[in-house]
């Protein structure tokens, strides 16, 4: 097995130089082709000698397919391991380049050693400092162990090709002419297809991403899009194009069992009574219902489709307003009790396209001017009603079990969003309701996230602010009046109580700039468009939370002490 050492001296230029002499090499052996056929016995020689002509002749040819064969081969074997060392030595670099800028060194052993200065942190906020060390640290060293895996795979796949050539054992499959048998041995010359890795962190599969050629990419997007659909650390462009083309095969597989549910109901005296067939069939047809919400959302444009899951009791899916690829601010929203894509996806998704273009218009009137993209995730199981209401049903919303649940998946997609781009976006998560507590369990662990909001929260599953890890100051908490939801504190505390946590409001406000901001009330009206509740969000994911407008009697509860261009 390759050390890392050794594969960051990889180069892919003798590889390519090679794989030039095998094509000369190929072209001139498929060029003695009309040779070989006009030679044998003259017309009209017959007899022992003849004979013995005809044979060494049909030897020779057998013996020149082989050849052409092993050729070919080892020339396919030598181009598609050049293009899978350059796309590797693009890996190795970006991993090199992310050590660089944060002051790591990666040994030649693979081993990742932290070389920052001990004046690189603030002391006031050393525990941050070591939190995003640790972060980084660890996805070094997840990209480390991947780039090695790619290059032991290139690496044995290799040399199978080139053994197997030199022990003759390239197969010309019955060739009967030397174009022929190039054909047969560069079937199998082919490089075999690294599969993600299993189980693998939002580090590992960016790792291996990045590690795959264009070609290898394309492939397993047209022919493996299941792979990548959903993998936390592939770019959010192409697990919209592999979960795209999951819809029509999903959307195919849901109509076969339908078709096959009321079959048997129809074939049924009892009906469903005595079986669950019925409550597959409404599963089933739910799930139909959430593929055309989907397409129905994806038809507004710029959207990207970064979850399509079909395998739980309820569909899931997360869709992107605009481009988390390319945005210098990501904000991901995560919804509450009752959420379906089918019932919840198009609400939500024109409430983060609102989102989006208000922040935008934030930062162009004071802020940086850059993009936002923003994502409805609804990536669990939130608690419905059920047949039982709220208290008796195996997903009830009085225990945090489905919340602990879809944290362990939240978390890792807001990491993957950072593993996936080369320079990490300014994220905010966005936490409404059972979701803010589902956002509070996943901040919990080291998700890189820079804010979060939450509001008409429950509790965030802790009653301790340090417990969520953003960097302090940077969790926000929005309670509107008549949001009886904001007071339950069940899941921890009430965050209103929290010390450390920045109150914003809700309330009806006139903006220092003259624009006037609608009030919030209830549970559900927070991100109503131009409500004050609403603007508080949009100066956080700008990155301008010394706008927000506060709840607390601090900064701009007194709307003098906001900044305006040209009045300080």
């Amino acid at each position: 097995m390759p050390a890392y050492g050794d594969i960051r001296k990889w180069q892919s230029g003798p590889l390519d130089t090679a794989v030039g002499d095998l094509n000369r090499c190929c072209d001139e052996l498929l060029g003695l082709s009309d040779e070989l056929a006009a030679t044998g016995t003259p017309q009209g020689w017959t007899g022992q000698s003849a004979d013995q002509a005809r044979g060494k002749r049909e030897e020779l040819n057998n013996r020149m397919e082989r050849l052409v064969a092993g050729v070919a081969a080892v020339r396919r074997g030598m181009g598609e391991a050049a293009d899978a060392v350059e796309a590797l030595g693009h890996a190795v670099k970006e991993t090199e380049d992310i050590a660089q800028r944060h002051h790591f060194v990666i040994r030649d052993d693979g081993s990742v050693v932290d070389n920052a200065p001990d004046t690189a942190h603030d002391p006031a906020h050393i525990d941050e400092y070591f939190r995003e060390r640790q972060r980084i640290q660890t996805e070094l060293a997840d990209r480390v162990e991947q780039a090695v895996r790619r290059g032991t795979d290139i690496d044995n796949d290799l040399a199978a090709i080139l053994s197997r050539a030199d022990k003759g054992e390239v197969d010309d499959q019955g060739a009967t002419s030397l174009q022929a048998a190039a054909s047969a041995g560069a079937k199998q010359g082919g490089l075999s297809t690294l599969e993600p890795p299993k189980d693998g962190t939002p580090w590992d599969n960016a790792g291996w991403w990045d590690s795959l050629s264009d070609a290898e990419r394309k492939q397993i997007i047209a022919q493996n899009p299941d792979w990548i659909g959903n993998l936390d650390g592939v770019p959010g462009a192409a697990r919209d194009e592999a979960n795209r083309n999951r819809l029509d095969d999903e959307r195919a597989k849901l109509e076969a069992r339908k078709r096959e549910l009321e079959a048997d109901l129809d074939d049924n005296w009892f009906g469903g009574t005595f079986t669950n067939a019925d409550a597959e069939l409404e599963h089933v047809n739910a799930k139909l219902d959430s593929l055309n919400k989907i397409e129905e959302t994806l038809g507004k444009g710029d959207r990207q489709l970064l979850l399509l899951n079909l395998g739980n009791e309820r569909a899931e899916a997360a869709i992107a307003n605009g481009n988390i690829d390319t945005a210098d601010h990501v904000a991901v929203f995560t919804p509450g009790l009752t959420s379906t894509v089918n019932g919840s996806m198009g609400g939500y998704d024109d409430a983060m396209y609102n989102l989006k273009h208000r922040t935008e218009e934030e930062l162009q009137r004071y802020g940086d001017g850059g993009s936002v993209a923003t994502v409805t995730w609804i990536g669990y199981q939130a608690p419905q009603m059920g047949a039982h209401g709220l208290l008796f049903d195996d997903n009830t919303v009085l225990d945090d079990h489905a919340a602990q649940e879809g944290a362990k998946k939240l978390a890792p997609f807001l990491n993957g969003i950072d593993a996936s781009r080369a320079n990490d976006p300014h994220m905010t998560a966005l936490g409404h309701s059972y979701g803010s507590t589902t956002t509070g369990i996943a901040l919990q662990q080291n998700t890189g996230v820079d804010n979060a909001v939450f509001y008409g929260s429950p509790g965030l599953g802790t009653t301790d602010i340090d417990k969520i890890n953003v960097p302090t100051g940077n969790a926000f908490y929005v309670e509107a009046r008549k949001d009886a939801v904001g007071d339950f504190g069940y899941f921890g505390i009430d965050p209103s109580h929290m010390d450390g946590m920045n109150h914003v409001s809700a309330k009806e406000t006139t903006l220092p700039d003259g624009r006037h901001l609608t009030e919030s009330t209830g549970h559900s009206a927070y991100m109503v468009d131009k409500s004050t509740s609403q603007y508080n969000m949009s100066v956080v994911v700008g990155g301008m939370q010394e706008r927000v407008v506060r709840d607390d009697g601090k900064g701009f509860g007194d709307v003098l002490s906001w900044p305006i261009p040209g009045t300080y």
